[in-house]
């Protein structure tokens, strides 16, 4: 069992930055592939970025790259992801979440076993 906690949320101005946190517990935060996906009011959840066991691969949705980046320390069993230029279209509920994939990276959407509570991110005009 693996217990995710998201913070770091916030309220912004458009191109403003946030940097999100997504702190493990329980089993070894090395052994998951972590990603990020978001939810925005009456929308389907989406991928945002995810991040391979070592950090050494990193993959993003075409509408955040060059703006968001994911990294992870696993001393600290934490993923993060940085977010900036941001836009009033990213406004949504954060959410971590770790994979154990067994067909390739990034992990498929069922692959995710973990799920966080969410951090709400909110972007004014």
């Amino acid at each position: 069992q693996v217990q995710l906690v998201e913070s770091g949320g916030g309220l912004v101005q458009a191109g403003g930055s946030l940097r999100l946190s997504c702190a493990a517990s329980g089993r070894t935060f090395s052994s998951y592939v972590m990603g990020w996906f978001r939810q925005a009011p009456g929308k389907e959840r989406e991928f945002v970025a995810a991040i391979s066991w070592s950090g050494g691969s990193t993959y993003y949705a075409e509408s955040v790259k060059g703006r968001f980046t994911i990294s992870r320390d696993n001393a600290k069993s934490t993923a993060y992801l940085q977010v900036n230029s941001l836009k009033p279209e990213d406004t949504a509920v954060y959410y971590c979440a770790a994979a154990q994939p067994k067909n390739g990276l990034p992990p498929r959407l069922r692959e995710y076993v973990y799920w966080g509570q969410g951090t709400q991110v909110t972007v004014s005009s």
